[in-house]
């Protein structure tokens, strides 16, 4: 389902009153201007004239009118109805009798307010353009990217489509960003660098873990032998020769999220994803792997060099050590 990533309180806020506003809520979009209540002042009787200001003021907040345009919170009435001076806010009961009225009033809001329809062609451009720049530089979550668009969408007073409509858009955006990225990633090897990482899954006969496990676990000891290691395995992860690979296009907030989830993930499940995602993440995480082993390297030789100024004697493994180095 194209929702599955919104949680329920997403799905039961959005289009809807979740609850009463907050006190700055009410200031920011429940407040009436001259021109409002100049406008409002032109319905007749209180109950059009609060029932046409709770739909105005409902449209700014939620980004949409309401089916049932009185089902609104008593606190955000209240409000609206002492800006008009109206005491008897039961007075709302009689416009909901009359959803010919409420709906003759919602569309004069669209036109006094430049309202817009989300199939709006300027502005479904706007937004896709809009998603999609988010989705391809940053790292955000479908629901956050969600979110977002609802709050652009009533900024720009566009309003809000049906929950599934949005969400299968914001789903279709960010996998479009997504394979971009994979494809352009995947695309960056070369032959023999792509089967140089393809290597890194396998299990070499007689071990049991793969290049990958063994690269991905650097030296836990600040010792000469945690020197040791961590040069070793510096010296595999530049041969793999991902150092040539101009990644200057790729923005590294992506980078940094697929070399973390690679970081953790089992090579089985490298070895389920689809090709070019599968070669982008190995490469993101190749990057990282060459990067760290060489800051982890460079405190594994100060913390041995400490260690052996402190003995006041370099030891076998010390010396063997800083003869690797250089």
């Amino acid at each position: 389902m194209p929702t599955e990533f919104l949680t329920d309180e997403q799905e039961q806020a959005y289009g809807h009153y979740f609850g009463p506003p907050s006190t700055e809520q009410l200031s920011r979009y429940f407040h009436l201007d001259d021109a409002d209540r100049e406008g409002v002042n032109e319905r007749r009787g209180a109950d059009n004239k609060l029932g046409f200001a709770v739909q105005l003021t409902t449209v700014r907040f939620l980004g949409t009118f309401l089916a049932e345009p009185t089902d609104v919170p008593a606190d955000a009435v209240a409000y609206v109805a002492a800006q008009l001076g109206i005491r008897d806010v039961a007075c709302l009961a009689d416009y909901a009798a009359r959803p010919a009225t409420a709906w003759e009033h919602a569309a004069e809001i669209r036109r006094i307010y430049g309202y817009r329809d989300f199939t709006d062609p300027a502005e479904s451009f706007r937004l896709v353009r809009w998603l999609y720049t988010r989705a391809w530089l940053s790292s955000e979550q479908p629901s956050v990217l969600f979110d977002l668009a609802t709050a652009r969408l009533v900024e720009r007073q566009v309003l809000l489509p049906g929950v599934s409509i949005l969400a299968r858009l914001v789903a279709g955006i960010r996998e479009r960003a997504n394979a971009r990225l994979y494809r352009k990633l995947a695309g960056m090897p070369s032959a023999e660098q792509r089967d140089q990482l393809k290597e890194l899954l396998v299990v070499p006969a007689g071990a049991r873990r793969s290049a990958l496990d063994r690269l991905r676990r650097g030296p836990t000891q600040s010792t000469a032998a945690g020197l040791l290691e961590a040069l070793r395995r510096l010296n595999d992860a530049r041969a793999l020769g991902v150092s040539e690979v101009d990644l200057s296009g790729i923005p590294a907030g992506r980078l940094r999220v697929l070399a973390r989830y690679a970081s953790s993930a089992r090579a089985q499940v490298f070895q389920r994803m689809p090709a070019e995602r599968g070669m982008a993440t190995l490469l993101a995480l190749a990057c990282a792997l060459q990067a760290t082993a060489g800051r982890r390297a460079g405190r594994s030789g100060h913390a041995a060099h400490r260690s052996v100024s402190t003995r006041g004697e370099p030891g076998e493994a010390a010396a063997a050590a800083a003869t690797h180095h250089r």
